[in-house]
């Protein structure tokens, strides 16, 4: 199929890094606290490594074959009916990951902001501008995360670097911290934080130049990763381990303690939310994309607007599903981590047998000499 190659490598670079951040952002420091206590910036750099190497995986599978996603060339390399098991798996996965996303974004609004709004007017809402916004081709998909990608990264670098004044450096040792033992579940919790790398699949066969996308690759994940890493270190370092296990959102109470230089703004918890917000509505744009794109592939249909509202009842369905917020969070924790078979073991399956079968695309001599 022909795709329109408009996409630059800073264009994939940006996608990537508006998709990774997200809803993810505010209990980040309270999963990665969890699992290793003052160990919680590494086990977040180590997630960042395992979320890397799926994308590295996804990369050169891309750069294999620059003309096909992978619901297409999955089926070359390992068979029509096994490649479409797992398509539907992934499709309901990123269905699955915007729901959880919506119900989150719902959660913190009405508990932060919309106090009388219900649950499910948040959730409607937000689910009816993804699925409108998914209507889209990938030209117009990508001017949506290059308008919002100042507003979502610079704010937050900065509400970070401000409240590093207020850290102190004990709270962060030991490096590895007080209970090294729950730390392997606590990469894997943190690697899923990064599954948005996934949007590589449909970014690189509309790239002008897809073997760069290592490269666009490299810069998104460097950025997106040191950002949370930096949210990671700033939570744990103002508040210390202990505290933030009693916090739900902790970096929303690190945005309240944090103010602008000369007191020209003595919280940022609001002008927070606002890019949050944003990042909320990139990174669900990207996971409902992707849900609406595989599916048009999948049943090899040429265009994938006509499910952008067939899918939103099954969403919100899910998004509806848990009890409460600590369910929601345990939910998330278990998506996420059995979420990495698609995201990270399957690329390695595929990517292991195009090389065993020395699979190409026919003809593809920019990605031959790359090579």
């Amino acid at each position: 199929m022909e795709h329109p190659r408009q996409i630059t490598v800073i264009q994939a670079a940006i996608i990537l890094i508006s998709t990774i951040i997200g809803v993810g952002v505010l209990a980040l420091s309270l999963f990665a606290v969890r699992a290793a206590d003052s160990g919680a910036p590494l086990v977040t750099f180590l997630g960042l490594l395992l979320g890397l190497a799926g994308l590295w995986l996804l990369t050169k599978l891309g750069m294999r074959f620059p003309e096909q996603s992978i619901i297409e060339y999955s089926k070359e390399l390992i068979g029509k009916w096994t490649a479409g098991v797992f398509s539907v798996l992934i499709i309901a996965f990123f269905a699955l990951i915007t729901a959880l996303a919506a119900r989150e974004f719902g959660e913190v609004v009405v508990t932060s902001v919309l106090m009388k709004t219900p649950l499910e007017v948040t959730v409607i809402v937000m689910l009816l501008l993804a699925a409108v916004s998914s209507r889209a081709d990938i030209t117009t998909f990508t001017y949506f995360h290059h308008f919002y990608f100042p507003v979502i990264v610079f704010p937050g670098l900065l509400i970070v670097v401000l409240s590093l004044k207020n850290a102190h450096l004990v709270n962060l040792l030991p490096i590895w911290g007080n209970e090294p033992k729950g730390m392997f579940g606590g990469i894997l919790t943190m690697a899923a934080l990064f599954q948005g790398s996934f949007v590589m699949t449909i970014v690189i066969p509309a790239m002008r130049r897809p073997e760069k996308a290592m490269i666009a690759g490299y810069i998104g994940m460097a950025i997106s990763g040191a950002l949370y890493v930096l949210i990671v270190i700033a939570t744990v370092g103002v508040f210390g381990a202990e505290e933030i296990k009693k916090l739900v959102w902790p970096t929303l109470e690190l945005a309240k303690t944090t103010s602008l230089p000369a007191n020209i703004l003595e919280r940022l918890d609001g002008a927070f939310l606002a890019v949050w917000v944003t990042a909320v509505f990139t990174t669900l744009l990207s996971s409902y994309y992707l849900a609406i794109h595989f599916t048009s592939r999948l049943l090899k249909l040429k265009d994938h607007k006509m499910f952008a509202f067939f899918l939103m009842p099954f969403i919100y369905v899910m998004a509806m599903f848990p009890q409460n917020l600590l369910q929601m969070y345990e939910i998330i924790q278990v998506v996420g981590r059995w979420g990495l078979i698609f995201t990270v073991v399957y690329p390695l399956v595929l990517f292991i047998m195009a090389v065993i079968r020395k699979k190409k695309s026919r003809g593809d001599q920019l990605v031959a000499k790359s090579d």
